[in-house]
């Protein structure tokens, strides 16, 4: 059994969605184990909750099968020396916050010395390359999931599993304050507006940053009142958004750009455009209509389209078992096809009421206590539970 004294936890997480769903599960820990050293890499939500990063998680991100291809390197790097540290100096468990094609092989390395692991959340199996989980037995002392149908697809292959809910469903209010939103933003409270959200990843804003502003511009041109706002997750970010907007021409569109203040942006929205992804679930939770888009660079894009089990790629698709919100994929993103299919969920109030009904049972089905279910799980794999 493992001492709380000096005890230390080695957590990564790569991208802001794992940032955020590690933090929870700190702030469950924290309570247990005042003194413990959390250390690795993360993000801003994670070093709030004390722990120290050894890189800046920017540094990890990246999109895509071909994208991650000239970084392969880099990342490798930076893989392998977390993985000497640990090894000279095991911590009592790794956590991988998602970002599995990093955090599955750290894993698998670390498992085999001896240092036990939790993966934290479930790669997407259940909807591509189901063949990970041969990966994951090998990989994962115990893996959290987020989603109540993943529970027994890895009771079925004999790897320990807890369910926690999702961290987002407790954040997130069942009945959100779009009034409020709209003060804390400045907007007027009798606004149609518009939320914008083409990601938080500089690969997502690459290829989705120009269609979503275009479409923003044929909306404008629809009707002039609309406010459109846009959330960024940091300067970089902003800076590469503005870069790609000034360079197709688009500076001239009304476009608020927010710092941060993603929930507030979703709140204060009446429909939102999103890059597919942890987003379209946030969109769900605050009852929203939406369209969700995906693009990546072509030849990934050519491989990934046959790889998947299932005909969505939108969270709350996946988990309502059929489309209840517009995909554009690819191609098929183009500023025309969004700006229509946006235009058509501002234009229909019956089928917004629908969706947030529908919405709000999805909430209640992922509510559950995370940041303590997520907590006395890792505290079980390491003995104090």
């Amino acid at each position: 059994m493992a001492s709380s004294a000096r005890l230390s936890l080695a957590l990564v997480a790569g991208e802001t969605s794992g940032d955020l769903l590690a933090a929870r599960l700190l702030a469950g820990l924290r309570p247990h184990i005042p003194n413990a050293r959390f250390h690795g890499i993360g993000g801003p939500c994670m070093l709030e909750q004390g722990m120290v990063s050894d890189v800046p998680m920017d540094t990890l991100t990246v999109r895509g099968l071909f994208e991650v291809i000239p970084r392969y390197r880099e990342l490798k790097a930076i893989q392998n020396r977390l993985r000497d540290r640990l090894l000279a100096d095991p911590p009592a468990a790794f956590i991988g916050a998602d970002y599995p094609g990093f955090n599955l092989g750290l894993e698998e390395q670390l498992r085999a010395a001896g240092i036990p692991t939790v993966h934290f959340i479930s790669p997407q199996i259940w909807a591509w390359r189901g063949g990970r989980i041969k990966k994951i037995k090998r990989a994962v002392s115990h893996m959290l999931v987020i989603f109540p149908f993943e529970e027994a697809i890895y009771r079925q292959h004999g790897v320990p599993v807890t369910y926690i809910g999702h961290p987002l469903a407790e954040m997130i209010p069942l009945v959100p304050d779009k009034a409020a939103a709209r003060r804390q933003l400045g907007i007027a409270e009798d606004a149609r507006v518009v939320t914008i959200m083409p990601g938080s990843r500089m690969g997502e804003l690459k290829y989705l940053a120009e269609p979503f502003v275009k479409a923003a511009q044929l909306l404008a041109r629809r009707d002039q009142k609309l406010v459109f706002v846009s959330p960024m997750a940091g300067e970089r970010q902003r800076a590469y958004f503005n870069d790609i907007v000034a360079r197709a021409g688009l500076a001239d569109v009304p476009l608020q750009l927010i710092d941060g203040q993603s929930h507030a942006a979703i709140a204060a929205g009446d429909a939102v455009l999103v890059a597919s992804g942890t987003a379209t679930l946030e969109v769900a939770l605050f009852k929203k209509p939406m369209v969700i888009a995906y693009k990546v660079m072509r030849a990934s894009w050519e491989i990934m389209r046959h790889m998947g089990y299932q005909p969505w790629i939108g969270l709350p698709n996946i988990l309502a078992r059929e489309f209840v919100v517009p995909e554009y994929l690819q191609h098929a993103a183009t500023p025309e096809a969004l700006a229509d299919a946006v235009w058509r969920q501002l234009d229909d109030p019956a089928g917004s009421e629908r969706l947030a009904r529908r919405f709000t049972d999805m909430h209640h089905s992922l509510l559950r206590n995370s940041a303590q279910e997520s907590a006395d799980a890792v505290l079980r794999v390491i003995g104090l539970k």
